[in-house]
């Protein structure tokens, strides 16, 4: 899936700019188109089309406010229902924005309604528009802070649906994994063909970046068999917030993950990346340290950095307290979690069980409740040091292969 990731990332630009060229095109011949009468030629871009004038366009001219434009390219001879394309090229591009800046789950931009914009006012009285995103895959709600260009895109949808003064309509959406329908909402991502009005499934978004993929590759060759899937978005942008130097932490918040680690399989890092953010990360912190730590270490540093390590064995086996650090806790150090204790030791934690074991009796007898409460955090570490300790004994020693001296044979 990293790979997958790295082959989209430099194609991502190309199909964006398509996706939104096309609607542009369309969205402009359909204001020329609905501008020219029934039959009447019209120019634009530099093409010579022509409006058709059939029954079904003058039936429809005289029942619909905005009937369906349909024109005959003079050049090609092809007729072409331009509304139908406008719509499917605006919600194609409106989908890919979507997707890529925000990184939600197909089934999530389905679930978008307006009820899903929200804003937030910062103390400096700056307002920051969100999108609440509804649980897909678990019960988690999340906000996302919408980006300019997100921002851009939702907004384009609303005054879409409520031009000329309208409302968002009311639909019901049909959810595929629960077999439910749901409460009419006012769904972003709807859509009306002929007389049905309904939420754009998931499979049709599918369908829309296929063609769109083969489209492109019919003149770019990166394209040749090479199609995007919403889910590709996703990784696309856990990749690009991540290596952009978000944390990883809000990386996961924004996708919706429960666990760091479903956030790094999917991040696809870059090995160009990784040696420029290790570079900067060096040369930042050059610049915090004075120079005069960067220098040849004495003898007596070298010493204290020995000594250190030395003062870290004790009777139990090893401390692992950080270079520079004194003992926190006084030497007591079956309750310490930075001991690491030596499988030579367990006799030793024995005797130790045995003796806790007689104080609690003495404790018990004598009514000292806070001595056994202590002495009872005391068992429960010795023992979950001692399985530690005893699972490090089973394991064996494993043979790298090393190669061995031979010894020199004499004549």
């Amino acid at each position: 899936m990293a790979d997958r990731t790295r082959q989209r990332q430099p194609l991502l630009p190309t199909l964006v700019k398509y996706v939104e060229e096309r609607h542009e095109k369309l969205a402009g011949l359909l204001k020329a188109g609905r501008a020219a009468d029934l039959g009447e030629a019209f120019e634009f871009q530099g093409r010579q089309y022509r409006r058709t004038n059939s029954k079904k366009d003058q039936r429809l001219l005289q029942v619909e406010d905005e009937p369906p434009v349909r024109v005959l390219d003079k050049t090609t001879g092809e007729t072409a229902n331009v509304t139908l394309a406008e719509d499917t090229a605006f919600w194609e591009w409106t989908a890919v924005e979507v997707l890529r800046h925000s990184g939600i789950r197909i089934e999530e931009l389905s679930e978008l309604t307006h009820l899903s914009v929200r804003q937030y006012e910062r103390p400096n009285g700056e307002i920051i528009a969100l999108l609440v995103i509804a649980p897909s895959k678990n019960d988690r709600e999340r906000v996302i802070p919408m980006s300019a260009e997100l921002f851009h895109a939702i907004a384009q949808i609303i005054r879409r649906h409520t031009r000329e003064g309208r409302t968002i309509p009311l639909v019901s959406r049909y959810d595929g994994h629960d077999k439910l329908w749901s409460d009419r909402m006012p769904f972003l991502f709807q859509r009306q063909i002929g007389t049905i009005r309904s939420v754009l499934a998931t499979g049709t978004m599918l369908n829309m970046l296929r063609r769109t993929c083969q489209k492109i590759g019919e003149t770019n060759k990166a394209f040749a068999g090479l199609t995007f899937t919403p889910h590709d978005f996703r990784r696309l942008f856990a990749t690009e917030v991540v290596n952009g130097g978000l944390p990883i932490h809000i990386g996961a918040a924004l996708l919706g993950h429960m666990n760091l680690q479903t956030t790094q399989g999917y991040v696809a890092v870059f090995n160009e990346d990784v040696v420029a953010h290790y570079q900067q990360f060096l040369n930042n912190r050059r610049t915090l340290r004075p120079p005069a730590e960067y220098c040849e270490v004495t003898e007596q540093e070298w010493a204290e950095f020995e000594e250190h390590f030395e003062k870290r064995k004790v009777e139990l086996g090893n401390c692992a307290r950080p270079y520079g650090t004194p003992c926190q806790h006084e030497h007591a150090c079956i309750r310490c979690p930075v001991l690491q204790i030596n499988p030579k030791m367990l006799h030793r934690l024995d005797e130790l069980e045995k003796d806790l074991v007689l104080r609690r009796k003495r404790a018990e007898s004598e009514g000292w409740l806070g001595e056994i409460d202590g002495i009872d955090k005391t068992l429960t570490f010795l023992r979950g040091k001692r399985i530690e300790a005893e699972r490090i004994r089973q394991r064996t020693a494993v043979h790298l292969g090393l190669p061995q001296v031979r010894q020199r044979q004499e004549p």
